[in-house]
């Protein structure tokens, strides 16, 4: 059993904010672990495009403009502002000054500013195409520089510990929900730990890869999402499910990103014989519209003349020297399969990208659930509305990430964590049976399958009412596996992703309006 002030359960670009925020107070023990072996493994290594910064002629007022356009109405303008009007002075501080990040900059020595889609001014910075990679390695060099924060690797999270569930008197029944940290699954040691914490903050990212086509690295299976809904967290959004429009399409190579920086510097989307067809969907924005609608053109274009992609032309666009110097990443990617984006165009579809929707919180993070904080994507501010600005989520994980430190700071005494003698030890008593690999991919590859056809780009209500009905059978099937299997990182995972399907599918259904990249056939 370990006992800390703050466990963090996550170790991306949010988790990191906060833990750094928190570090602040030498007096304070801070846990943040991850299921990867290597910290800087999250979804913010493989963020390409950049984060929003401040740009020329800029102000608050535009940015907040910007998202809430994107979000398609469903924007909350608090979170909007909130993000608008800290965003550039968080940033400064964190990645500056604190964690040295170096983004590029022009001869003159400014930060060069980029543009990307729907954005009314070039104000994204980047480290070439691998930003999220520059940040995180350089967060997580920050949080190694301080004794209090203590970094936890190949620690899976099981369940959060919470009252009255885990409570050992019945008398708590009548009391309100409150965690008290989380078990978590030592992968190396293959035992279930307890650690019991005055605050838990997840940031366990986003639910990318419970569809078959993703963007999102391998952990990303909806696991702090899971463990919320399960203890009773309001969870919002569920159903706006963002699809990047441009991952590569080349065998050996699904789901590498190619970023919306690409398009934001000229680049043109084309049918696999050459010809644009962006001026046919949204005439103002084109190849910058939001990626809501660019998905669902492509989506569209695919499945009405049966292409296996469409293309994505930078190269009659920039100069094959430039496209290296901005795009080093994604040009040896594709060189590697074949591809010389400096002479020829690159094969693209969607894939499912960003979760807008999540654990329901306020302003500073603050979930239904007493003592329990969540950041990043999976949390649920308000700020995506219904669809995601490009560029906006290592911001979030910066402001919002922030934000919850400082409350925990300020309200760290509130409560007083239980005797943890009285919070039981996990019972493996039950678990007899051997993990069967082959039926833990099995039943993953049947919930992306089912996410991916019928909870997709386009959905109906008999396409999400099916997926319900499979997804209910297979969850009893999986729970029953559960009950009595030992567990490994792969169960644990399977076990959420089949939840997290169903909350998706069940928000999905339930409304029937299209709304940004909610689309539904059968829309009211």
């Amino acid at each position: 059993m370990i006992t800390t002030d703050v466990l963090i359960i996550g170790s991306g670009i949010a988790g990191a904010t906060a833990a750094l925020t928190l570090a602040q107070d030498p007096t304070l023990r801070i846990v943040v672990m991850t299921r990867e072996p290597d910290p800087n493994e999250s979804n913010t290594r493989w963020a390409q495009g950049g984060i929003i910064y401040r740009g020329v002629d800029d102000s608050p007022a535009l940015l907040a403009q910007d998202i809430i356009a994107a979000g398609a109405g469903a924007t909350l303008p608090e979170a909007a502002t909130i993000l608008a009007s800290e965003g550039p002075a968080r940033l400064e501080r964190l990645l500056l000054q604190q964690a040295l990040v170096d983004f590029d900059r022009e001869p003159d020595g400014e930060l060069t500013l980029g543009q990307e889609a729907a954005h009314s001014r070039r104000r994204i910075l980047h480290v070439s195409d691998r930003t999220g990679r520059s940040i995180i390695e350089a967060l997580t060099a920050a949080m190694r520089r301080y004794p209090n924060i203590e970094l936890m690797t190949n620690a899976t999270a099981v369940d959060l510990i919470t009252y009255p569930h885990h409570s050992p008197d019945p008398l708590d029944t009548y009391q309100p929900v409150t965690c008290h940290g989380a078990y978590i699954f030592d992968r190396t040691a293959e035992v279930v730990h307890r650690i019991i914490a005055r605050k838990t903050i997840l940031a366990t990212g986003g639910i990318g890869r419970i569809y078959r086509n993703t963007t999102n690295p391998a952990g990303a299976r909806g696991d702090g999402l899971a463990m919320a809904h399960r203890a009773g967290a309001r969870i919002t959004n569920a159903e706006y499910i963002q699809f990047h429009p441009t991952t590569l399409a080349v065998t050996g190579a699904y789901g590498f990103l190619i970023s919306e920086a690409v398009r934001g510097e000229g680049g043109i989307l084309l049918t696999p014989d050459g010809q644009p067809f962006m001026h046919k969907y949204d005439p103002q924005w084109r190849d910058l519209a939001p990626r809501d609608v660019v998905a669902r053109a492509i989506h569209h274009e695919i499945e009405a003349n049966d292409y296996p992609y469409v293309l994505l032309d930078i190269a009659s666009h920039m100069p094959a020297e430039q496209i290296k110097v901005r795009f080093p990443t994604i040009y040896a990617e594709c060189l590697r399969v074949g591809i010389d984006i400096t002479q020829q165009p690159i094969p693209v579809m969607p894939a499912v990208h960003y979760s807008c929707g999540g654990v329901a919180v306020n302003s500073w993070g603050e979930s239904t659930i007493k003592n329990l904080y969540a950041v990043g994507e999976v949390a649920c501010t308000g700020l995506h509305g219904a669809n995601r600005l490009a560029s906006t989520s290592l911001l979030e994980g910066v402001v919002f990430g922030g934000r919850a430190g400082e409350h925990v700071l300020q309200h760290i005494n509130d409560h007083v964590s239980p005797d943890a003698a009285r919070i039981p030890r996990w019972d493996e008593s039950t678990l007899t049976k051997e993990s069967d690999p082959a039926l833990i991919q099995g039943d993953m590859q049947t919930i992306q399958n089912i996410m991916w056809h019928y909870v997709g780009i386009v959905r109906s209500g008999v396409r999400l009412s099916r997926a319900i009905r499979e997804l209910r059978h297979l969850q009893n099937e999986i729970e029953m596996f559960y009950r009595t299997t030992k567990l490994n990182d792969g169960l644990i995972g399977l076990r959420n992703a089949v939840e997290i399907g169903l909350v998706i599918a069940q928000a999905a259904r339930h409304n029937r309006k299209s709304r940004g990249c909610h689309y539904r056939t059968d829309s009211i």
